[in-house]
């Protein structure tokens, strides 16, 4: 029955060194404003505002470090700081950087820590807050106490000036450490107990800790004394009667203090009380832990059956006890909270990355979206270009084009002056005609020549045609005074066609002598072409049309109609053509209009 007493002894306190070893004590204030946080932390992140997310971030941080979890309140005073580094928030971009080297600082990683101090005092967000970083770069860095004094000192002035209560705590407290490495005891004894009085009043967690640096002082010169009156000290202080836990730990401390002044008996008192209040008010690892050291005082003194007695006697209460227990409720609520943190925190990476992935398809697309507009753009007006280029080889082609048959009629004309001697008409229609081809063939690179020009070639023309067919018909240029004969640009040879047709197809067929008339006239923004013959018609000339000329192609009028066509496609000229019998007469009227915009 004994073996089995001992271990199961054995397995509690297995159980209990496992469970203290993974178990960060958090008060359920704290536990409550991390939750609080976390609320605020998913809400920020739901509506993706970053500035919200960041002092969620700080303020469970600043939950973590007044508890004394430095490595949690680093990892958030971490996060923290990244986010306002996005933002470029430089005020709390200094906060939160002091905090995370003041975390770092408090675990002993002195390197990191006066980087950040460093990175804290570049951001010139104040004077204070400058100096103050600098002073605690200097403090860490300095390889003499003298210096580390006179930057701590600094620190001390400036947080006076500011009313800084907490800062001007923790800068007499870490005084006192110089004093100890100058051996000047009484010193660090002076600056630690003026630390206590000013952290008591706002910042609890840390005079309790500046509280326990002067009893371990006070140990460490055997002044047992003042050791013990500091921790009754603390014990009597409010936030320490108001918090069980807080009391169950004091009272623990102050019994090690009688262990070590060789006082078992005041101490196995001040363990049972611990034990006690540990039971009532339900804190198990501090329960266990007055047990194991009360355990460890019955084995000094060899009283085996006090040991077993109380082991008998925690294992008895352990269930009711741990029902009791807050501290593993909340430690279970804080770790849970912090897997929500952590999953809030993928979840938001997996939005950001699908985010990103769809952005960067949404740019490709539009960017190929750009691209193919760009190439069908391009391609579209190179086509363009292409057409323009063609149609105006093709116009200029139908300009250098002189009509066949009037050039074979023309070198008939010469022939037959020749063969009937008449040398001198038929050097006078050379003459004429040359000046006519030298003016077409002068003209052919332009698509519009100056009216004047135009005027010219056109009575040179009639002359030509007028000393063939002399006994044919007369002719005459009506001209309108309004237009500018220089300055107006119109299409050359573009009459001609239709003057050969009156005069090759009406007038020549005529028993009696016929008129041509050809007027030019403004008619508002257009100029109006009319070219009137008495000949004998267009129906009339289709019916003594031989079945070989029914079957050729009038070269000349579906060159010109082409002409057109090119011109309206390439200047936008509503050039308009009518060919038409007249009503009341014998004869041809032709109407061609251009527009003079």
């Amino acid at each position: 029955m004994k073996m089995l007493t001992l271990l199961t002894i054995f397995l509690l306190m297995l159980w209990g060194n496992t469970i203290s070893s993974q178990t960060t004590n958090t008060s359920s204030a704290a536990v409550e404003d991390v939750q609080v946080e976390t609320k605020k932390l998913k809400k920020a992140m739901d509506t993706k505002n970053e500035p919200a997310q960041a002092d969620s971030y700080y303020n469970i941080g600043e939950t973590f470090f007044n508890s004394g979890n430095f490595p949690k309140s680093e990892e958030y005073y971490t996060k923290a700081k990244n986010l306002y580094e996005k933002l470029n928030d430089k005020p709390n971009i200094e906060k939160a950087t002091r905090r995370l080297a003041q975390s770092q600082e408090k675990q002993n990683k002195i390197t990191p820590a006066i980087s950040n101090y460093g990175r804290a005092a570049q951001m010139n967000y104040s004077e204070r807050s400058k100096a103050v970083n600098s002073n605690d770069v200097t403090r860490l860095s300095s390889p003499t106490p003298e210096l580390k004094a006179e930057a701590i000192q600094s620190n001390i002035n400036l947080s006076k000036k500011e009313n800084e209560q907490g800062d001007l705590a923790e800068s007499y407290s870490q005084l006192a450490d110089v004093n100890l490495k100058q051996k000047d005891v009484s010193s660090a004894e002076e600056n630690l107990n003026t630390a206590y009085k000013i952290s008591k009043k706002e910042a609890p967690q840390q005079a309790l800790a500046i509280n326990q640096k002067l009893a371990d002082l006070y140990v460490e010169n055997k002044n047992f004394e003042k050791a013990i009156e500091a921790k009754k000290k603390v014990l009597k202080e409010d936030f320490v009667k108001e918090n069980s836990q807080e009391k169950v730990n004091q009272i623990q401390e102050l019994a090690d203090i009688y262990i070590k002044k060789n006082d078992p008996k005041e101490a196995v008192d001040l363990l049972k009380n611990a034990y006690g209040i540990a039971l009532d008010k339900g804190h198990t690892l501090e329960a266990q832990k007055s047990v194991k050291k009360l355990d460890s005082l019955y084995a000094i003194s060899g009283n085996i059956d006090a040991s077993v007695q109380l082991y008998r006697d925690f294992l008895g209460k352990l269930p009711n006890l741990v029902s009791k227990d807050r501290s593993l409720v909340d430690n279970k609520i804080l770790e849970d909270t912090e897997q929500r943190i952590s999953q809030l925190e993928k979840e938001r990476e997996l939005k950001d990355e699908l985010i990103r992935k769809k952005n960067v398809f949404n740019y490709s697309l539009i960017g190929a979206l750009i691209l193919l507009t760009g190439l069908i753009i391009f391609i579209f007006r190179t086509l363009k270009k292409v057409q323009t280029k063609n149609k105006k080889i093709a116009l200029q082609s139908l300009r250098r084009e002189m009509n066949p048959h009037f050039i074979f009629n023309s070198l008939n004309s010469v022939n037959h002056f020749i063969a009937t001697n008449n040398e001198l008409e038929a050097n006078q229609y050379l003459t004429k005609f040359s000046k006519l081809m030298r003016g077409v063939m002068e003209n052919s690179t332009e698509d519009f020549i100056p009216f004047q020009q135009e005027l010219d070639l056109l009575q040179n023309y009639l002359a030509l045609e007028k000393t063939r067919f002399a006994d044919k018909f007369d002719y005459e240029i009506e001209v309108d005074e309004s237009l500018n004969m220089q300055n107006l640009q119109v299409p050359g040879m573009l009459i001609q066609p239709f003057l050969e047709n009156a005069v090759w197809h009406g007038l020549r067929y005529r028993t009696e002598k016929g008129f041509l008339k050809l007027s030019f006239e403004k008619s508002e923004s257009h100029l109006k072409i009319l070219i009137e013959d008495n000949g004998i018609g267009i129906e009339e000339s289709k019916k003594q049309k031989t079945q070989h000329q029914k079957t050729r192609e009038g070269r000349g009028m579906k060159n010109t109609l082409e002409r057109i066509q090119l011109l309206n496609d390439l200047y936008n000229k509503d050039i308009t053509c009518s060919v038409k019998d007249k009503e009341n007469s014998s004869g041809v009227l032709v109407t061609i209009q251009i527009n003079l915009k």
